[in-house]
């Protein structure tokens, strides 16, 4: 318990830290946002938690994959914001499109053989 305690704790402080630079400078908070640094930290505690160099692999085979459909999101909601739309609806359709894409990209994959 102690270790899923710590785990929780360095990701949030992460978040708060970014949370915090983007409140006093936007590109730089953007900067250590798009680091990736949740990826590297869950590649870390996979690593710990298993030592499997497989299921290292397949983890970061699916990351790569999953990041690609992610990315629109971040071009969508400037987007709507700048045309009027307020923020927890360019939120909300940011992230239904980027879960759309991740069925999409699901679906593409598997027809080249490809599994997430």
């Amino acid at each position: 318990m102690g270790y899923f305690l710590l785990k929780a704790a360095l990701s949030g402080i992460i978040i708060a830290i970014v949370s915090e630079v983007a409140r006093r400078a936007p590109g730089l908070g953007a900067l250590i946002a798009s680091l990736p640094l949740i990826s590297v930290l869950g590649m870390i505690w996979l690593w710990r938690d298993t030592e499997d160099t497989a299921r290292m692999a397949e983890h970061a085979f699916a990351t790569f994959w999953f990041v690609l459909p992610s990315l629109p999101m971040f071009l969508a909601i400037p987007v709507m914001l700048g045309r009027g739309v307020t923020f927890w609806p360019a939120l909300a359709i940011g992230c239904a499109m980027t879960v759309l894409l991740y069925l999409a990209m699901v679906w593409a994959l598997g027809q080249f053989g490809v599994r997430l």
